[in-house]
Parts: structure tokens; C-alpha cells; sequence
């Protein structure tokens, strides 16, 4: 391919200055949106190309740290894209061969500087047991896709209106379908509300749930919604409450459910888990328990991978006592007989496996699956999922 000397260095240059200010307290897609809005000068195109620069170095996590930072974008962009100008100007000898795979580039890449993959992950010695480590890391250079979950009835409609539009698309199953990851599904608007953006993994995590008619369950870390519009299309008659630590988080609910069209009412509480809450709680008793617990997110940071510079080992530990507190203050509020159902986003078996053993030996409820959900062979997060009955 030909290249521009000259606008890859000013390509660079963004960058630099791109990076210079992101101090890893936002998200980075925030800090960027901010950045864009700052520095109009530059056009669709320069944006589109420093996106990509960023996020393609930060999913080389630590690894080669000590190298030069125009040489730590030149090895990501060798390995995350088929093809790079900046490659072309700064290491035009690393392609005279071709490299069809992501493994042949990894080889490449270690045998010019050494071993580096455990670098790119953080905490690899923590990960849960079930994850092969390697096929797991090195799918952190390939961007996952964008997975939405049709609402029940609408398939024909949904993908007609994906043919129309000429997007590319592939069925994942009857009512899941993946598109290539940044599509502007904003501009769909004659389908809003017939399809829910949510990851293939999330799609598959309330598999072990087995709700009756007219039973009462409780999402309790609610956040945007996401489990409970899946709970309410699988189990339409239930009666849902709702539950999370904010008024505003509870807000975006609130309207996530209106454009999903759910009719049915639903009970919501602001609650503080991490504490007791039998004073708001007191009389409460539930047929099912759904705990999305707040965890580290590492299953998913192949979509935010500015988390692998960023975690560290006093975090995951933080979580792990957070995800403890939060199951020990709701279980008194399920009923016997009744099931649990806990998930995380996480890979660490600190959030995962541990916290089974936790509830088993401390709280003494009964395991009845543990099913770790694995996406990173699917171009799709990975979760955890447990379910316990309550003796």
C-alpha cells in the first residue's frame, strides 16, 4: 500500500498530543469525546486514525514499556491491523513476509524483542483456571465486535432493515446478531426499541435461571438494565424489582425500559449494598436473586483496554471484598428453596471462583452450576456465572 510520509508524522504528532493529557481517571473514550471537541481542526479521518492509534497501543497493556513510544505503536499496529502506514514509514522491513494470523505476528514480535505476552495482561497469575491464558491475551489485540439481541417477533423486521441499509451483519443465533464493532446504529431509527445492544456473553449469562409465573425476583445491581430487560423477554410474567447504589443510574434505567416498551410495572429501590439493609429491606422475600456484582470488568477490556495500564492488584482486591459485602446484605432476602444467581464480567478467580467458595463455606448456600462464559474465542467479552439455592 502507499503511504503519506508526511501525514503519517502529523498522524503521529496527534497522537503524542492526544495522550499527553489522558490521565487514566475516565474512561478514555470520555477523555477522547472531550479531546475531539477541543481541537476542531482536526477531520473525520485524523480522528479516525488517532482512535485507533490510541486504543491499538493500549492493548499492548505494559508490555515493552521501556521502548520508545513511536516503536510501542509501530508493534501495535502490527499486530492489530492487516495493514499500517505508520508500519510502511517506521519498520518497512517487518513486511517482507506476509502474516495471515495474529499467532505468526506474535512470533514475529517475540523473536525480535523476547517473550512480552504476560506484560500485556495484568495480574495473569490470577486469572480463573478455565481461561487459557494465551489464546485469552492475545485476543486483546483484535477488537471484539458489536453484539445486539433482537426482540422477540421482530428478527424479520430488524434484518431486513440491516439488508436495506447494506451493513454488514452475521447471525449468531435466531435472535443474536453481530455487526463489526463502531457502527452507527444511532441512524436506525425505524428499529429503536425492537433490539437491545448487549455483548453475546451477557446475552447467554441468565442460562441457569428458572422462573414461574408471577414469581418475585430482584436485579440487584441493576445498573443500566441489561440483565433485567433479558430476565423480562425470557420471563415476561415476573414480577421484577429493581436495584442499585444511584438515583441517576436507576434514571437511565427508567428510560432504557421505556424504549424497550416494558409495560409490565417494576418496583425500583436506591440501595447501598455494600451495608445492611434490613431497614429498608425488612419485610422483602424474593423467588430469585439475580447479583451482577460490580467487579474489575476484565473480561471486557478488549473493549476498554486502557484498564490493562491501569489495574492493579489493590483494586481487584477491592472488588473482591465489595462483591462479598453485596451477597452476604441480600441473601437474607431470598427465600428457601430459591436461587441466586451471581455474574460477573470478570476473568480473575479472585471475583470468581473465590467468591463461589465464599458464599458455599461462609453462607452456606448451596452450589448448583458454575458456568464461566468464554468470549474470547467468539470476538465477545467473558463472564462468570454461578447459581446457588438457598437451603
Amino acid at each position: 500500500m502507499e503511504h503519506n510520509s508526511r501525514r503519517v508524522q502529523q498522524q503521529v504528532r496527534n497522537f503524542e498530543r492526544t495522550l499527553e493529557g489522558y490521565q487514566y481517571q475516565e474512561p478514555f473514550s470520555r477523555y477522547l469525546t472531550q479531546f475531539y471537541k477541543q481541537n476542531k481542526q482536526m477531520g473525520s479521518s485524523d480522528r479516525r486514525m488517532n482512535s485507533r492509534y490510541c486504543y491499538n497501543l493500549f492493548r499492548l497493556g505494559k508490555a515493552f514499556a521501556e521502548n520508545e513510544l513511536i516503536e510501542r505503536l509501530a508493534i501495535a499496529e502490527f499486530l492489530c491491523e492487516k495493514e499500517s502506514a505508520l508500519v510502511q514509514e517506521f519498520k518497512p522491513d517487518w513486511l517482507t513476509n506476509d502474516y495471515p494470523i495474529l499467532n505468526d505476528k506474535i512470533q514475529f514480535i517475540t523473536a525480535q524483542y523476547g517473550e512480552f505476552l504476560d506484560a500485556v495482561f495484568p495480574l495473569p497469575e490470577h486469572l480463573s483456571s478455565s481461561i487459557n491464558s494465551q489464546e485469552f491475551i492475545s485476543s486483546h489485540f483484535i477488537q471484539p465486535d458489536l453484539f445486539i439481541r433482537v426482540k422477540r417477533g421482530s428478527e424479520q423486521i430488524v434484518k431486513a432493515e440491516l439488508q436495506k441499509k447494506e451493513l454488514p451483519f452475521t447471525e449468531v443465533s435466531d435472535r443474536t446478531i453481530a455487526l463489526p464493532n463502531g457502527l452507527n446504529l444511532q441512524s436506525m431509527s425505524s428499529i429503536q426499541g425492537l433490539y437491545e445492544v448487549q455483548d453475546l456473553s451477557s446475552q447467554q449469562s441468565l442460562n441457569a435461571v428458572e422462573a414461574k409465573p408471577n414469581e418475585s425476583w430482584w436485579d440487584a445491581c441493576a445498573a443500566s438494565g441489561g440483565k433485567s430487560l433479558l430476565l423480562l423477554d425470557q420471563y415476561p410474567s415476573i414480577n421484577l424489582m429493581v436495584s442499585d447504589v444511584r438515583a441517576s443510574i436507576l434514571r437511565n434505567l427508567d428510560e432504557r425500559f421505556d424504549i424497550a416498551g416494558i409495560k409490565k410495572p417494576y418496583r425500583r429501590k436506591i440501595l447501598d449494598l455494600s451495608n445492611p439493609v434490613d431497614h429498608i429491606m425488612a419485610k422483602e422475600r424474593f423467588d430469585g436473586i439475580i447479583i451482577d456484582a460490580p467487579c474489575s470488568g476484565s473480561g471486557t477490556w478488549g473493549r476498554t483496554p486502557e484498564m490493562l495500564s491501569k489495574f492493579q492488584l489493590a483494586d481487584l482486591n477491592t472488588y473482591s471484598t465489595l462483591q462479598k459485602a453485596i451477597v452476604r446484605n441480600a441473601i437474607p432476602y431470598l427465600k428457601s428453596g430459591s436461587s441466586l444467581i451471581y455474574i460477573t464480567c470478570s476473568v480473575f478467580q479472585d471475583e470468581n471462583e473465590h467468591i463461589v467458595d465464599y458464599i458455599e463455606n461462609e453462607l452456606n448456600l448451596k452450589l448448583e452450576s458454575m458456568t464461566p462464559i468464554l468470549g474470547y474465542d467468539r470476538r465477545a467479552d467473558s463472564m462468570f456465572t454461578a447459581k446457588f439455592i438457598k437451603p
